[in-house]
């Protein structure tokens, strides 16, 4: 293996752009939705983005040495703290309770946390950061000083350059303050700066106020956090396969299904089959489902809300009828899901929910499922082309987690990436999964 080095020349804190407000100015405190003060959102997403130079040699791996005159950390920089002018929030603190529900953003102007790095190697000698990864992530992604909450701070960002010309942006974002839609909104702000706008194409929208504010439910039981030892698996998915059970899917039920419905009800049938669950409990799939189409008449119609807009759609079956049923009835399982999204959702807003739909239980027999494929990272182009790759880190010790995203460009297909069956389990799950029909 490749003796690889990775050095932090610079971190600090990145400052909105525009004039400071004078000292005997209020700062300005923005109040977050009901979703947002979701306790559980409190916590750090981390991913990391691979970028290889444009001008990259097919022969050598390596770009233009003379093509040097911006350098990436310089140049994400600089647009970051021009897109903090219009993105305040990202550049303040967190204040008051979470778990009260009394959480606000303070417009603080204390910045971002920004790092610059460089590797002595090129992204070649690391296989462009593909499975298995040649380098601790911990290494390509931002820390802030020893003592500082991480997350106290909404964004921090490092840019790792290597010696082929190519980066990686290193970004860890708290889920308080925007969903995965609303984080790449911000993002692509910072890399529209970066290729020389004058400002977003997106304009930002705070409008946390729109979002709808039903009575409190009494809160249940808290929930455990049983470390369960879930191994990870990845494994890449062509797109004729995926093709080739819509055929199916259409073919048998008339109707469509997605990329998502198949991807998702094979990973939940394939765990439950590796499992080997009692036939009579239950198990249950979880997703996050974008809510802004059903809010559409109040939401402002250009688009720009970048909170937090979903709601966790749950399927519950028996373990028998999983295990026993063909995937196209799991299929079928995962859109019944989906299709009671309005009405659960509405139900929610009116106060008319009997239990609280965003108090997850984090149990061994539930999936919880994290599709990055249509956030917007993937068309994120800071001026040297779009990522080659995206390594999402949603994983934790206590939940069972399914990730849908991309493999490096140019392979075409999707991504599953899994943390949801423990070591003893692993190769019966692997099989599952190699065989769709």
């Amino acid at each position: 293996m490749v003796k690889i080095t990775v050095t932090r020349k610079s971190q600090s804190f990145v400052v909105p752009a525009s004039e400071p407000a004078p000292p005997s100015a209020e700062t300005t405190t923005l109040e977050l939705s009901a979703i947002d003060r979701v306790p559980g959102l409190r916590h750090t997403v981390r991913s990391l983005h691979v970028f290889h130079n444009k001008k990259q040699s097919s022969t050598t791996g390596c770009g233009d040495d003379d093509d040097d005159a911006a350098r990436p950390g310089e140049v994400i920089r600089a647009a970051l703290s021009r897109a903090l002018v219009d993105y305040r929030p990202f550049a303040g603190r967190f204040v008051g309770s979470v778990a009260a529900g009394e959480a606000c953003v303070e417009c603080t102007d204390d910045g971002a946390w920004f790092v610059e790095a460089v590797a002595d190697c090129s992204l070649e000698d690391v296989n462009g950061l593909d499975y298995p990864l040649m380098v601790s992530e911990e290494e390509l992604l931002p820390a802030p000083e020893e003592g500082v909450d991480p997350t106290s701070i909404p964004v921090m960002m490092q840019v790792t350059e290597f010696a082929c010309g190519g980066f990686v942006v290193g970004l860890v974002a708290v889920h308080t303050l925007a969903d995965g839609l609303g984080a790449a909104q911000f993002i692509n702000a910072i890399s529209e700066f970066a290729r020389g706008m004058e400002k977003p194409t997106v304009a930002p929208i705070w409008a946390r106020a729109l979002i709808p504010n039903p009575p409190k439910l009494l809160p249940g039981a808290p929930p455990s956090f049983h470390s369960f030892g879930f191994q990870h698996f990845t494994m890449d998915v062509t797109s004729d396969l995926i093709a080739n059970v819509k055929t199916q899917y259409h073919q048998a039920t008339g109707q469509y299904c997605s990329t998502f419905d198949v991807a998702i009800a094979k990973v939940w049938q394939a765990r439950t089959k590796a499992l080997r669950y009692n036939l009579e409990s239950q198990v249950h799939v979880c997703f996050f489902a974008n809510t802004r189409h059903l809010l559409t008449q109040v939401l402002p119609k250009n688009g720009g809300f970048y909170g937090n807009c979903f709601y966790p759609v749950s399927v519950t079956a028996t373990a028998e009828e999983v295990v026993t049923a063909g995937l196209l009835d799991v299929i079928r399982m995962i859109r019944n899901g989906k299709a009671r999204l309005p009405l659960e959702f509405s139900k929610w807003a009116a106060g008319d929910a009997s239990v609280d739909p965003y108090q997850l239980t984090f149990e061994h027999n539930v999936l919880f499922v994290s599709d990055w494929t249509r956030l917007g990272f993937f068309e994120v182009d800071y001026g040297w082309g779009a990522p080659n790759h995206i390594v999402p880190f949603t994983y934790a010790d206590y939940m069972a987690v399914a990730v849908l995203g991309a493999p490096p460009s140019p392979k075409k297909g999707t991504r599953i990436m899994t943390q949801c069956v423990e070591e003893k389990h692993l190769m019966d799950f692997k099989d599952e999964m190699k065989t769709f029909f």
